[in-house]
C-alpha cells in the first residue's frame, strides 16, 4: 500500500509541525507488546507520522522498539520524521515532541491499569505541575507542552502563571459530545484541541455504540457516499 501524506498543523511554541491524524495506541483489552509493535510499524508503512502513547496505555515500550526498528528498516531516515505525543517518559528517545499532563489529578501509588481505586485519586498542584512541564521543554526533553482531560477552569488556572502556555489540550470529542464551550476558549487562548474517540467509545468498559450506529448519521453517511465513520471524524 503506498504512504499518504498527512497533513501538519503548527502548534503555538512548537517549531515542529504536528500531523493532524494521529495513531492512537490505547487498546481494551491490551493488544499486547508484538502486536502493537507491528501495529505502529505497519502505520509508519502507510504514511502515520503521529503516535499518541501514555503510561496508562502500556504501549510506551512497543512504540519506541517500532520506532527503532522503522530507523533501521529505512521506512523513515530520521527520528525528526515522526511526530510522538505522550505523558510519561519511558519511550527509549532522546526528546518526545508533544509532553501531556494527562489528567488534571494526582495518585497516591502507582497503578498500572484504570480505573484506579477512588481513594488514591487526590487534587493535582496545577501550577507546581505546570512549572514542572515547563522546566522540561526547556531542558529540551520536548518540543511542545500541553494537557488532557483539562476543563475551562483548571486550564486559566494554569494560565494565570504560566510563562510557557498550553499548546495543546486533548480530549474527548465526538457527535455526541462537541464541548462547544471548551472548543471556543480553547480557540481563544490560542490552545489546539486534539480529539480522542471521534467515534465514541466502543466497548463494554467504555461505552456503546452510539455513534457508529447513529441513524441519523447513517443516514448523511449514505447521502454522501461515505461510511459513518467518514463522516464522524
Amino acid at each position: 500500500m503506498a504512504a499518504t501524506t498527512i497533513p501538519s498543523v503548527n502548534l503555538k511554541g512548537c517549531e515542529k509541525a504536528m500531523p493532524v491524524l494521529s495513531m492512537g495506541t490505547a487498546s481494551y483489552p491490551p493488544a499486547g507488546l508484538e502486536a502493537t509493535k507491528a501495529a505502529v510499524l505497519e502505520a509508519i508503512k502507510v504514511g502515520y507520522r503521529h503516535f499518541d502513547t501514555a503510561f496508562a496505555y502500556g504501549s510506551e515500550k512497543p512504540v519506541g522498539e517500532a520506532i527503532a526498528e522503522a530507523l533501521r528498516l529505512g521506512l523513515i531516515q530520521s527520528r525528526d520524521e515522526l511526530f510522538i505525543t505522550t505523558k510519561l517518559w519511558n519511550l527509549q528517545l532522546d526528546y518526545v515532541d508533544l509532553y501531556l499532563i494527562h489528567w488534571p489529578i494526582r495518585l497516591t501509588e502507582m497503578v498500572s491499569k484504570t480505573p484506579v481505586a477512588r481513594e488514591i485519586v487526590r487534587p493535582l498542584d496545577v501550577k507546581g505541575a505546570w512549572a514542572a512541564m515547563e522546566e522540561c521543554k526547556k531542558l529540551g526533553l520536548t518540543k511542545a507542552i500541553g494537557v488532557s482531560n483539562f476543563a475551562t477552569k483548571t486550564i486559566q488556572e494554569i494560565l494565570s502563571s504560566a510563562t510557557i502556555p498550553p499548546a495543546v489540550n486533548q480530549v474527548e470529542l465526538n457527535p455526541l459530545w462537541r464541548q462547544e464551550k471548551l472548543k471556543e476558549f480553547c480557540k481563544e487562548k490560542g490552545i489546539h484541541i486534539t480529539a480522542y474517540s471521534p467515534l465514541g467509545a466502543n466497548n463494554t468498559k467504555w461505552g456503546d455504540n452510539r455513534i457508529v450506529d447513529n441513524e441519523v448519521l447513517a443516514d448523511i453517511a449514505k447521502s454522501r457516499g461515505k461510511t459513518t465513520a467518514q463522516v464522524s471524524t
